[in-house]
């Protein structure tokens, strides 16, 4: 399992348990699963987006996510523990 994998499936579970994972990222590509489970935390926000279709590691604690219809989201754990998606 890639660093992304273990990043992402933390954020779906910090997602329905209200607590965040330390987000780690590296010069590598994402994956599939890496871009399901995007696709999850995005929806579970309630935000439109069908499926991810590229993300993007901005940094150790954040992921730009781009949406088959095009739109992006920034994703990232917050100093709180939250998860937060924002519309860029």
């Amino acid at each position: 399992m890639n660093r992304y994998t273990r990043v992402l499936g933390g954020i779906v579970a910090a997602t329905h348990l209200g607590a965040g994972p330390v987000l780690a990222a590296d010069d590598s590509g994402t994956t599939v699963s890496d871009t399901k489970d995007l696709t999850a935390v995005i929806a579970l926000q309630g935000l439109p987006c069908g499926q991810v279709v590229s993300a993007t590691a901005q940094g150790e604690n954040e992921f730009l996510a781009t949406c088959q219809d095009g739109t992006r989201y920034r994703v990232w754990v917050n100093a709180e523990g939250r998860v937060v998606v924002e519309k860029k």
